[in-house]
Parts: structure tokens; C-alpha cells; sequence
């Protein structure tokens, strides 16, 4: 891939400052300026889909205004990339985000749709270090442009205090990372409702700019950020104004009911078990695999057993009949490779964090609770509660680290002492649901909008998918829950449900990275 930054002459030379093809022709009510944003030109010398030959791009860092009652609010950071070729109103257009919340969109950026990706081993692992970017061989700007956006909080997406939106300089540009006083104005939209209206007030500033209302408009999202994604099936289309031609769910957590067991409940227990056996089995500990069976087939079993046998253990407890329910959980037992005393202590209810701390413990190996086909030494293997790195979440945020400082510093050539938030916890812990509703009568989920959605507009696609290693967000959920959306024949057919070999990022696989890709092209054109 060629980086040329030089030698841009007219219109290509102006888009590389602040004021050039990157800001609104009318003139806002305030006249707060953001800081400078930056665009260089760029070539794709290798096809996702193989081919060959060179497609121009243009890649894009900047910030766009939030307003509240026609006053700045906030700055929302993204980075754009537009093919030179065939970029008219028949182009897709894709809205992208991560989750957390409290996450930059790096990870996808980087890991799965960006002309360039971090470099990962063949099964998503860091590599050792100098951490570069490559030629990204799977990148979705074959078929759409894209647009990933950073939500508030993170990446270089800040607040903006009173004393700047007052003045007429607008706001430079801070370097470090943001103040106490800041991160607390800005839990204005660590909210779930104020989230998702911050990214529907962008989108359809973006639109307006760039002149993109009539391309056909994706979103796509991960982990909270598939949750994002479904949400605005509804909200963008019934609120904003914006018909989406598609939606891509990845690693969804789309019912929040459905992300804490306790003693109380069956189905979270129910969602992770495919996921559990399917770990055992790759780690030679499950004492119920058949010969001749294959991992996927052995999931299968693995669900049909979960439903059919443990979920009314699970439901009824000892009103099941303790010879059944001890049969039942030795069965259980033998799936997920635990000893069966102790799956018969916890009543089948094994948490995801007591499996992945006890499943190799013997050798002194902890697994992924993001990818659990994965394992990394455990350097606490005496004590009961794990304290060490997971192999797929701390393992590669120096890889995107690198990449995305790279990319923006050096590849698109933007200016900034601001530091890259790749992750907040800070965002994390002060997100707030905010529903509005009594707290008896709560049901914080996606689903419900998904479905209202597809009926507001019965031509938008609607794509979900998993990693099966992935512990947190388990794909059997998306399994059950698709099946209890009660949609009309014409419906299922716009809605495809596909799981990739991997973890919560499966895309860090070489193999999954580049299915998906393909899928994602075939989704598009159809």
C-alpha cells in the first residue's frame, strides 16, 4: 500500500487542514471550532476478494460537533475511508463502533474492516513486539466506505467545557488524557439513551456533509456496540430520518437479563454451555466426545443437551427428582470437563470465571474468558480467584496501541498531543441505563428494536454473528433469542445468523477474518 501525503495540489492539499473539505458550508449559531482535522491519499494494491490491481482511497481523521439547544457539546472523533472509483450514490456507506461501553473503535478498525490491520499469530495472539500494520487483504472498502466512530470518552471524542464553547477560537487542542472536571461532564452520555442520540445526531450530520443521503447506509457494531447497532435499527430510522439498508450485529450482548446468572435463573447458565464444552473439547478435558465427531458437531450436542436435559434441572431443582437431577448433572459434568462433585455442588450453575481458572489448573493454565480455546500461564495458580492478564483481551491492546497511533500519526498524517483512549474504564464503570421506567418493570434490551426495526423497513438486512470460544458475550444466546422473535417468513429471510471459529474478536483468527469477509461481500451485493 503506497501513503502518499505529498504532492497534493487544489482541493487535495485543503483537505489536509482544518477548514478545508471537512468543515459545514453554514456557518453554525456558535462559531466553536474543532481541532485540525486530516486527510491523506491512499492506494489498495491487493483486493479483499483476491483480486488485483490498485483502488485509490481517501482516508479521513477528524471531529464533528454534538450540539445541545444549538450549543457545543461535545467532539466526536472518526476516521473515514472513501474509494476514489465508484464512491456515487451506489456506494454503501458503514457506520462502525465497538462496545464496552467505554471502547474506541480500534479493534474493528484494525482487526477486521480497516485497509489496514494489526498484525496478530494465525489464531489472534501478539506477536512479538515491534507491532506494525500490514495490507489488510479482507477489507470491507472493497464493497462500502467506511466510517468508524469513536463515542465519547474515547479514542480523541471529549466534552467541551462552557469556557470553550464560548469562545471564538474554539478549543486547540489538549493534550493528555482528560481532567477529573471533564470526565465528570462528560457522563452526560455514558447513558444508554444519550448514547445512542449522540450517534444519531452524528450520522446524520455525516450524511449532510458529505452529501451521502441517498447511498445505501450500513451500521455495524460489537459486543455493547452490537447492542448499539440493533438499537438504532429503530431509533435512526423512526428518529433521524436515516432508512438503513443493513445492519451487522457482531459478538452482540443483546439482553442484558441475559449477562449474569444467579441461583434464580436457567437460560445465562443454558448460553454459556456450548461455549464451555466446546472449550473442554479443544483442550482434550471433555469425557463426553464421540469418535469421528467434529468440534461444531459436538456443540451441537453440547445445546440440544443444554435444553433439553439441563435447563429443566436448572429451572425446577430439587422438584426435578434428585436421581434424574444427578444424572443429569454428571452428564453435564463430563461435557464441560470438571469434576463432577463439584458441578453437582454448584447445581449445574458453573460460572465462566470459575471454568476458565479451574478447567487446566493442574497444569497451571488459565483460558480466555474472551476466547476460551486460548490459554496463557497463570502466574497466581495457587490462589482461587484468577489475577493475571487474559490471553485475548490485555494481550492485544499494545498491538492496537501501536497500530492505531501509526495509522493516525503517521499514515494520515494528524497533528494531536491528544492521547488515544483505546479502552475507558472510567466510561465503563459510570455508564448509566437510564430508562426511565419503574425499576420493577425494567427489561434493558435489543431485541424488541431489532424486531420493530425490520417491520419499520421490510428491505434492511439484518446480520448476527459470533465467535464460539467467546465466554462473555456466548453465541448459543443469539441461537435461542433469534428463534424467539416470532418473524414472518419474509423477515427470516432478511435475517442471517453465522458463528466464526474464534473468540468475542474472532476476526484476529487469519481463517475467520477472511470467511467474514467474504460473507460481508456476499451480504452486501445480495
Amino acid at each position: 500500500m503506497a501513503h502518499d501525503t505529498t504532492g497534493l495540489t487544489g482541493t487535495d492539499a485543503a483537505a489536509t487542514t482544518a477548514g478545508a473539505a471537512t468543515r459545514d458550508s453554514n456557518k453554525e449559531k456558535s462559531s466553536y471550532t474543532p481541532p485540525a482535522g486530516s486527510t491523506a491519499r491512499h492506494e489498495l494494491r491487493v483486493g479483499a476478494g483476491g483480486t488485483t490491481g490498485a483502488q485509490s482511497y481517501t482516508a479521513s481523521a477528524d471531529w464533528l460537533v454534538l450540539r445541545k439547544k444549538e450549543k457545543p457539546r461535545a467532539e466526536m472523533f472518526y476516521i473515514a475511508y472513501v474509494a476514489d472509483a465508484g464512491s456515487g450514490p451506489a456506494r454503501p456507506l458503514t457506520f462502525v463502533f465497538n462496545g464496552g461501553p467505554g471502547a474506541s473503535s480500534v479493534y474493528l478498525h484494525l482487526g477486521a474492516m480497516g485497509p489496514r490491520r494489526a498484525q496478530f499469530t494465525e489464531q489472534g495472539l501478539a506477536p512479538a513486539s515491534p507491532y506494525t500494520l500490514t495490507d489488510n487483504e479482507s477489507t470491507w472498502l472493497e464493497f462500502t466506505d467506511l466510517v468508524f466512530i469513536d463515542p465519547i470518552g474515547t479514542g480523541f471524542s471529549r466534552m467541551i467545557d462552557d469556557d470553550e464553547a464560548k469562545s471564538s477560537g474554539g478549543s486547540g487542542d489538549k493534550g493528555g488524557k482528560p481532567s477529573k472536571d471533564d470526565e465528570a461532564e462528560t457522563s452526560e452520555y455514558w447513558q444508554l439513551k444519550r448514547d445512542l442520540e449522540a450517534l444519531g445526531e452524528f450520522i446524520r450530520k455525516y450524511l449532510s456533509r458529505f452529501h451521502r443521503w441517498d447511498s445505501p447506509i450500513y451500521v455495524a457494531g460489537e459486543s455493547y456496540g452490537g447492542f448499539r447497532a440493533a438499537k438504532l435499527t429503530k431509533l435512526l430510522q423512526q428518529e433521524y430520518g436515516v432508512g438503513l439498508a443493513g445492519a451487522v450485529i457482531i459478538s452482540p450482548a443483546m439482553e442484558f437479563t441475559l449477562l449474569d446468572g444467579s441461583d434464580y435463573d436457567a437460560l445465562p447458565w443454558i448460553d454459556t454451555f456450548p461455549t464451555m464444552a466446546g472449550a473442554a473439547w479443544g483442550h482434550g478435558k471433555s469425557r463426553k466426545k464421540k469418535a469421528g465427531e467434529d468440534l461444531r458437531g459436538f456443540m451441537a450436542r453440547a445445546a440440544e443437551f443444554a435444553v433439553k436435559e439441563l435447563l429443566p434441572v436448572l429451572a425446577a431443582g430439587d422438584l426435578y427428582g434428585e436421581e434424574k437431577k444427578e444424572r443429569v448433572l454428571r452428564q453435564a459434568a463430563d461435557f464441560i470437563g470438571l469434576d463432577r462433585d463439584v458441578v453437582k455442588n454448584k447445581n449445574g450453575r458453573v460460572s465462566i470465571d470459575y471454568f476458565v481458572k479451574n478447567l487446566l489448573r493442574e497444569q497451571r493454565m488459565h483460558l480466555g474468558l474472551y476466547d476460551a480455546s486460548l490459554k496463557v500461564s497463570d502466574p497466581y495458580s495457587d490462589r482461587d480467584s484468577y489475577s493475571g492478564p487474559d490471553p485475548t483481551l490485555h494481550h492485544v491492546e499494545r498491538v492496537f496501541a501501536a497500530g492505531i497511533n501509526t495509522q493516525l500519526r503517521k499514515a494520515i498524517g494528524l497533528d494531536t498531543e491528544r492521547e488515544y483512549n483505546l479502552l475507558s474504564l472510567t466510561v465503563n464503570k459510570g455508564w448509566k441505563i437510564d430508562t426511565r421506567e419503574h425499576a420493577l418493570e425494567s427489561q434493558v434490551g435489543a431485541t424488541d428494536d431489532l424486531r420493530y426495526g425490520m417491520s419499520l423497513n421490510p428491505h434492511m438486512k439484518a446480520y448476527i454473528c459470533h465467535g464460539i470460544f467467546d465466554l462473555v458475550t456466548p453465541y448459543f444466546a443469539a441461537e435461542r433469542i433469534t428463534h424467539l422473535m416470532k418473524l414472518t417468513p419474509e423477515q427470516q429471510r432478511m435475517l442471517t445468523v453465522k458463528h466464526y471459529d474464534g473468540g468475542h474478536m474472532f476476526y484476529t483468527w487469519d481463517s475467520s477474518r477472511r470467511e467474514f469477509a467474504a460473507d460481508m461481500r456476499r451480504f452486501y451485493s445480495a
